[in-house]
């Protein structure tokens, strides 16, 4: 005999409504609002979503409280700390870690498709020369549905498989093809005799004049980038992702919907902030009139790089990226380079401050990522794509996911309607 669900009773008006409950793996119990229109002739009301489950998933799980993320099960500082970007990509894809026959191929794959239709560089070239990044790939990833016909069409399981690697491969190209074009350099092919990280350093950084060696600290820290924002759930880009999708619109623009939605500073432009941030304070000795108009509730100021809408506690992948940051200042010896001076006092200060250990206002992710960018020697306006770049994989894989479920349909949030009721059109002239 099975076990009776659980359920929740609405009482409205006089009348009972059962609502279900759904039990999850980890996580809150979740009450199934799908038939309450119906029941009941009611929506509910949850601005943002954040108490609104908009789908079920088994790719990544965040607790807050507890600091914890997951994909597939995988804490997130084992992946980071004992795999690499691909293999965390086909964890994310296919659900389980490969075999070494599997990663093998799986990265051929990825390899053999790092490469750009050579007509596409005439998208680049049409943009203004100080158009920024982000702007050109949400441009150029849109095109290529324009290139790859043959990937196309999202009722087909080979060709969904073929986007998928097509996407992963060809992000790195045109990120770093954007930051080219920005800087005024002519564009780098990639090779296939480099892994992941430093084929995309390559591209990035190589000159023709010149030999290019990728240093591996360098390249491993990229990795890392790479592996600690390769998925974060139902975010809000994530959820573009998926609410294009539920439209059917072919991957390489539910991909574009989801970059755009990144580019904003709440969201991907996090660490882009934070570095502004470091820059405005300028010297250590202002660090103290910069914590002071945080603590002030009428100062709109806020510390960019400290604390998390999700993690309540510490945010787990920071742990990772500042050993990586470490590791990486200590290769390039800049310790006197201003900027990293402040960020390290902000973060010494911050930290021994009861009023944000109080309040759980960690350094974050976006804090230690921008730091070792700025070192490695990229502009602010390339932190964004570079975390595009990263993020593909969870996009490409929560997009497989929501067009493999029978049960999807497409997106059409409700409203709470607070305008005008109905009234009568007067011509202009009794106006």
């Amino acid at each position: 005999m099975t076990e009776k669900c659980k359920t929740a009773t609405l009482q409205l008006d006089g009348k009972s409504i059962e609502l279900p409950i759904l039990s999850p793996t980890a996580g809150p119990d979740v009450l199934d609002v799908r038939k309450l229109y119906a029941q009941a002739g009611v929506f509910t009301y949850d601005p943002g979503y954040t108490s609104t489950a908009s789908c079920d998933s088994t790719i990544t799980f965040i607790d807050g409280d507890k600091g914890e993320l997951l994909h597939r099960g995988y804490p997130i500082d084992q992946l980071a700390g004992k795999s690499h970007y691909l293999e965390v990509c086909y964890l994310l894809l296919y659900g389980e870690l490969p075999t070494a026959v599997e990663l093998e191929d799986f990265e051929t794959r990825v390899t053999r498709h790092t490469m750009l239709h050579e007509q596409m560089q005439y998208f680049f070239r049409g943009f203004r020369r100080d158009a920024h990044p982000m702007a050109i790939m949400v441009g150029v990833v849109g095109a290529m549905s324009a290139f790859y016909h043959d990937s196309t069409d999202i009722n087909d399981p080979w060709q969904r498989e073929v986007a998928s690697i097509r996407l992963i491969a060809k992000m790195p190209t045109i990120a770093a093809w954007a930051f080219k074009y920005h800087t005024g350099q002519p564009f780098v092919y990639p090779r296939n005799d480099l892994d992941f990280a430093s084929n995309f350093l390559r591209m990035c950084f190589a000159v023709p004049a010149e030999e290019y060696e990728v240093n591996p600290i360098l390249s491993r820290a990229m990795d890392r980038i790479f592996t600690l924002h390769a998925d974060h759930e139902q975010n809000a880009s994530t959820s573009t992702v998926r609410l294009a999708s539920s439209s059917g619109a072919n991957p390489f623009a539910c991909i574009a919907a989801g970059i755009a939605c990144l580019w904003g500073p709440a969201h991907g432009g996090a660490n882009q902030a934070c570095l502004e941030m470091l820059k405005e304070i300028g010297t250590p000795d202002r660090i103290p009139e910069f914590i002071a108009r945080a603590k002030d509730k009428n100062d709109p100021f806020r510390l960019m790089g400290f604390g998390h809408r999700v993690y309540k506690n510490f945010d787990p992948r920071a742990t990772v990226m500042k050993q990586s940051a470490d590791e990486v200042l200590d290769l390039l010896g800049i310790e006197d380079n201003p900027i990293l001076q402040v960020a390290k006092e902000l973060e010494k200060q911050a930290l021994e401050d009861p009023y944000f250990a109080d309040k759980k206002l960690f350094p974050n992710v976006d804090f230690y990522s921008g730091i070792i960018l700025e070192a490695m020697g990229f502009p602010t306006s390339m932190f964004t794509p570079i975390f595009a770049l990263s993020r593909t994989v969870g996009w490409v894989s929560q997009w497989k996911e929501q067009l493999a479920d029978p049960a999807h349909k497409i997106g059409r949030p409700r409203q709470l309607y607070l305008g005008e009721t109905t009234r009568d059109y007067v011509d202009i002239e009794n106006r």
